[in-house]
């Protein structure tokens, strides 16, 4: 559906133009999440609000989407494995959720 597209290619791209996000200090606020759960956590809310706002998907269709947004969030913890279990500052913050948003705009433009 996406993992095959330009797209998808310059989401990888992005990703990659912004590590030095993920190799520095940060402000880290009290309570952060670790990477990974935030990673989890955002991108399986896009995945909701994406089921929810396309309701004539089928069964299949959100099957192929689950299993392609595994592939993606398992990409992103191979390419941050080296912090995944650190917690979040608030500048990876604003780019996870940046990056799960285009994840979701990537899906919208596909089953549109």
């Amino acid at each position: 559906m996406v993992l095959d597209k330009q797209g998808y290619d310059e989401l990888v791209m992005y990703l990659t133009q912004n590590l030095a996000l993920f190799e520095k200090p940060g402000v880290v606020k009290p309570n952060a999440p670790k990477v990974v759960e935030l990673i989890e956590d955002v991108i399986a809310e896009h995945v909701i609000r994406l089921c929810e706002q396309h309701t004539g998907l089928s069964t299949e269709q959100r099957g192929l989407i689950v299993r392609e947004v595994d592939g993606i969030v398992y990409d992103l913890q191979e390419v941050l494995s080296s912090v995944v279990d650190q917690r979040v500052t608030e500048e990876q913050q604003e780019f996870i959720e940046e990056f799960a948003g285009l994840v979701k705009n990537l899906f919208d433009s596909a089953i549109q």
